[in-house]
């Protein structure tokens, strides 16, 4: 599925547990992007609307969205372990600024991908308890999809749990802004 793209793209990282594999703590993967295969353009896009009925119940979301400005807010609290997202437009910067631009950070993990055959970025803060990951996704030239999942639960998911949850919120909002959600 989506994660056999992003597994690939780890091949060679070593990780405790099976499944998806992480780097070691500062790990830096190669800036490589592959090319986007459409515009989809995000600006002015209401950030609440990227995820469908459908797709929220598949994400266990069961509350009321709350937007905050380009971004918005889903919590899954119906059962253990308690978890959020967060869907964000981002409408002036390229998904290549997380990488080498003025967005990139040497004090998180950064590896690069794709979602849905789109560029990617996933970004997490290494070692400790696992706080949260986001996926940036180039939609367009110059503009960002960016997703986060974070636990409401403490300690209920290792980094790989939420960046897959990250990763799956992605694709699905990516589906929704090209008209296939």
């Amino acid at each position: 599925m989506l994660l056999v793209v992003l597994a690939a793209a780890l091949a060679g990282c070593g990780g405790p547990e099976g499944g998806r594999a992480v780097p070691a703590p500062g790990a830096r993967q190669p800036a490589e992007l592959p090319p986007r295969p459409r515009e989809l353009p995000v600006r002015g896009a209401d950030p609440c609307a990227l995820l469908t009925e459908r797709q929220l119940d598949e994400l266990g979301v069961n509350s009321r969205p709350r937007r905050d400005g380009a971004a918005c807010s889903f919590d899954a609290d119906r059962a253990e372990p308690f978890h959020s997202y967060v869907v964000e437009v981002i409408g002036d910067a390229d998904v290549r600024a997380w990488l080498d631009g003025d967005r990139a950070s040497a004090t998180v993990a950064t590896e690069s991908g794709e979602v849905v055959g789109f560029p990617a970025v996933t970004r997490y803060r290494p070692g400790g308890r696992a706080a949260d990951c986001e996926v940036l996704v180039g939609v367009a030239d110059g503009q960002t999809l960016r997703t986060q999942a974070y636990p409401i639960s403490a300690g209920a998911f290792d980094q790989r749990q939420l960046c897959a949850r990250a990763e799956r919120a992605a694709a699905m909002a990516v589906a929704t802004l090209a008209g296939e959600g």
